[in-house]
């Protein structure tokens, strides 16, 4: 029975390790003191394990390199994800854009599943171990040095050490240096769904204002590059949220961009000129500042106000029309400008890794190392928020599990 080292313990690792296990001696080296810590976080720590949308849907909703994860994801789909996790004893749930969740809300109950799994089909889980070298020659890993003392030979590997995001959870960019040092091009790093930050000194107002059912616009100059609808957040230095992560993707370094806030963007020009009136007419004797509470939340009336340069004790009844029309225009688009993207370290995921050109998309078997695999973010492969992540960590870690020796 040959022996198989699985590097990293995330999804990708121990989809890997399960089903290696099924033809081959496994290994699981983790250097953290447990499994599946990125998994904790995930889907704000509830684990959104995959999406429930039609797989052909899926390439839509990946950015980096979609086509290399053909063979993949049609090996194994998310629904295979919902048929094995369901099968380890969880119960899930579809929620909202088809994202899927333990139904608990607790990533602990996937990542407990996966464990009890892998220590059922005999991987041997090393916790605490961190790979500190490895030795390669004649175009194959001899063996690798674990804890900067402690030899571990295979007769296959597979790199499963995520990319550079997030790097509290362990993912700090091991796997890339080593597969560069055995004649890997690796493909520059940089965050994907990532905070952005903001120019304006007021955004600190608002911060921890969530809003939902907003559609943001994020320009270059005149050129609309992404437009969406849904959920964003507010933070001391800018936005963040589902929508404001997926379109951060569009933005790139060194380039102008704005983005345009529609907080009511089920009402056209005219049908919110009509409910600010019926608003004001309720509110007739009331200052500007008091009017507004039925149509905003809260924290962003006094953004909204300053902004409108209309007085906040100007009485409603003297409002004029031009200074109606400036508000409505302010609330279906409410702008900023970009001043950059947060640190690769706050990023959801890594986009670049490994080139993908160097890897075999039917195998996930490494082009230049004959006995080296990979799964995962290593790679250079990304995509949106919902689930899409996960499951292509998910496919990638079967396909190179299940094609070991091939």
């Amino acid at each position: 029975m040959s022996k198989v080292i699985v590097i990293g313990a995330g999804p990708a690792g121990m989809m890997a390790a399960l089903e290696a296990s099924k033809k081959h001696e496994v290994t699981l080296i983790e250097k953290n003191k447990k499994i599946g810590k990125k998994l904790y976080i995930t889907g704000k720590g509830r684990c959104n394990v995959t999406n429930a949308k039609d797989i052909g849907e899926f390439f839509d909703n990946i950015p980096g390199n979609p086509y290399f994860l053909y063979s993949a994801l049609y090996s194994f789909t998310n629904q295979d994800t919902i048929s094995l996790l369901e099968n380890l004893g969880v119960s899930l749930k579809v929620e909202r854009g088809d994202r899927v969740f333990p139904k608990s809300d607790k990533s602990s109950d996937i990542i407990n599943a996966f464990q009890k799994a892998l220590i059922d089909n005999g991987v041997n889980i090393k916790l605490n171990s961190k790979v500190t070298n490895v030795h390669y020659s004649n175009n194959k890993i001899q063996y690798i040095e674990v804890n900067n003392n402690t030899k571990v030979y295979a007769d296959y590997f597979i790199m499963c050490t995520g990319g550079i995001s997030y790097p509290q959870t362990g993912s700090t960019g091991d796997g890339l240096k080593y597969s560069k040092l055995m004649g890997h091009k690796i493909i520059e790093t940089k965050g994907s769904l990532v905070p952005i930050q903001l120019k304006e000194s007021f955004v600190k107002e608002l911060q921890g204002l969530s809003l939902k059912n907003v559609e943001i616009k994020i320009l270059e100059g005149k050129n609309l590059v992404y437009k969406n609808f849904g959920e964003m957040l507010f933070t001391h230095f800018g936005v963040s949220g589902p929508i404001v992560l997926t379109g951060s993707r569009y933005i790139e370094e060194g380039r102008k961009y704005t983005i345009k806030i529609n907080l009511k963007p089920a009402l056209n020009e005219k049908e919110l000129d009509e409910r600010i009136q019926r608003d004001f007419t309720k509110n007739i004797n009331k200052d500007f500042k008091n009017a507004l509470d039925e149509l905003l939340p809260q924290k962003i009336i006094p953004t909204i106000i300053r902004l409108s340069e209309i007085d906040e004790n100007k009485k409603i009844n003297s409002i004029t029309r031009a200074e109606r029309k400036k508000l409505v225009n302010l609330i279906h688009e409410l702008t900023f400008d970009v001043e950059k993207l947060r640190p690769i370290d706050e990023a959801i995921v890594t986009a670049g890794g490994v080139d993908i050109d160097e890897i075999d998309p039917s195998t996930m078997k490494s082009k230049i190392v004959d006995n080296l695999y990979f799964a995962g973010e290593v790679m250079d492969v990304d995509a949106f928020t919902g689930g899409y992540n996960v499951q292509i960590a998910f496919s990638t870690g079967y396909l190179a599990g299940n094609k070991l020796g091939k």
